[in-house]
C-alpha cells in the first residue's frame, strides 16, 4: 500500500472552501479510480493561515500512476483549488505503508 502525500496552506475562510471542493469534488473523482483506497484531509491552525495536508492511499505506485499520469510525483491541483490557496506543493511524496491499525 502506497500513502500519497500533499501539502497546501490557506486562510481560514479559503480553508473552508478547500475543505469544501476536496469533499465535493475531488473524493467523488478519486473514488472512481480502481485501486484507490482512502483519503484523509488534515488542517492545522497556524494563527496566521490553515496548514493542509492530503494524505490518500493507494494498492500501488502503478494505480497511482494511472490517476496521475507519467510523472507521479506531480501534484494534481485542480484551478478551483489554486484559486483559494495560498500556497501549495507542487510536488506530492509517497510512502510505503509498512504497519496500520485496524
Amino acid at each position: 500500500m502506497i500513502a500519497r502525500i500533499w501539502r497546501a496552506s490557506a486562510t481560514a475562510d479559503n480553508a473552508a472552501r478547500y475543505r469544501e471542493h476536496f469533499t465535493s469534488a475531488v473524493l467523488p473523482e478519486l473514488r472512481t479510480v480502481d485501486g484507490f483506497l482512502d483519503a484523509v484531509l488534515l488542517e492545522r491552525d497556524r494563527g496566521t493561515d490553515v496548514e493542509i495536508q492530503v494524505i490518500t492511499r493507494w494498492s500501488s505506485l502503478d494505480v497511482i500512476g494511472s490517476f496521475a499520469g507519467a510523472d507521479v510525483t506531480a501534484a494534481n491541483v485542480a484551478p478551483d483549488a489554486v484559486a483559494v490557496l495560498t500556497e501549495f506543493d507542487s510536488t506530492v511524496t509517497h510512502h510505503t505503508v509498512t504497519a496500520e491499525s485496524n
